[in-house]
């Protein structure tokens, strides 16, 4: 008999338990709902967070940032900034440079039959330099057959449109062919080109 009163007794406190603990669980889940609701009201309240600034647009570099930037043009840049004529060529411009490789310095060297240093000590580097530049931004779609530009120099080019490509003609009926064109700045536009013009 008393064995049967312990299994009833158990069974009844296992009863009572399973009813507090569904309870507890029914409680607990009611509290996380008024919870949600709670931090959901509260997040709506909030005011809507600022948009992130927008990242500043970088500025388009210069003729000279250009220059400076590719590497064929090493003997230019040195040659512009032997001349004095960074700032000038940094300034609003537009201008249309015509920019020599540093294999065309190097053949014209040759074909002068003077060094570097001799071409950087010419008086006359400036005009040369100048002769490669022209006035306003010149792309390539601007330019016809047998054009003739003025240059900052003062001279003139000739245009030459050909099934090869497009060249510029210098005084001296030097030749110098476009290899890179329309590459455009902050402050006009180069065309790489073959060979240096000279005035």
């Amino acid at each position: 008999m008393e064995s049967g009163n312990n299994k009833s007794i158990i069974a009844a406190i296992i009863a009572v338990l399973v009813l507090i603990g569904g309870g507890i669980g029914i409680y607990a889940l009611t509290q996380n709902d008024d919870e949600e609701e709670t931090t959901t009201s509260e997040v709506a309240q909030q005011p809507a967070s600022e948009p992130a600034p927008a990242e500043e647009a970088q500025t388009e570099p210069t003729i000279v940032d250009l220059a400076v930037a590719t590497p064929e043009l090493s003997t230019l840049v040195t040659a512009v900034t032997t001349a004095g004529l960074v700032e000038t060529l940094s300034g609003d411009g537009p201008f249309t440079v015509l920019a020599p490789t540093d294999d065309a310095f190097a053949d014209a060297l040759e074909a002068l039959d003077i060094t570097a240093e001799e071409l950087l000590a010419r008086e006359d580097l400036a005009d040369i330099l100048s002769y490669h530049v022209v006035s306003g931004s010149v792309l390539s779609s601007d330019l016809s057959d047998g054009q003739e530009v003025t240059t900052v120099q003062g001279g003139t080019l000739t245009v030459d449109i050909t099934d090869e490509g497009v060249f510029f003609v210098d005084a001296n009926d030097g030749r110098a062919q476009v290899t890179t064109a329309d590459v455009t700045a902050s402050n006009g536009v180069v065309h790489i080109i073959d060979a240096v013009l000279l005035p």
